[in-house]
């Protein structure tokens, strides 16, 4: 698991804090029946997206290369164990 790339970064912490924040805005609004909060809720969720890749893009996120060399690794266990 420590070596899954598992996105364990701020951009993707504060993404996901906004967006679950934005998410329970929007339900609680839900069951109050108040269809303006609930919108502005997933608004936030909407928000939360953004922020992430924002901070993704600024340097915050996982480098490009993280993901590749997880793939790689992938592929030559799954080829080990066929073998």
């Amino acid at each position: 698991m420590a070596g899954s790339s598992h996105g364990h970064t701020p951009a993707a912490w504060t993404g996901v804090t906004i967006a679950f924040i934005g998410f329970c805005v929007s339900g609680a609004f839900m069951v109050l029946d108040q269809p303006a909060g609930f919108w502005a809720g997933l608004g936030v969720v909407g928000l939360g997206g953004v922020i992430g890749w924002v901070m993704s893009a600024m340097g915050m996120g996982q480098p490009k290369d993280a993901h590749k060399a997880l793939l790689m690794s992938q592929e030559r266990e799954a080829a080990g164990v066929k073998g």
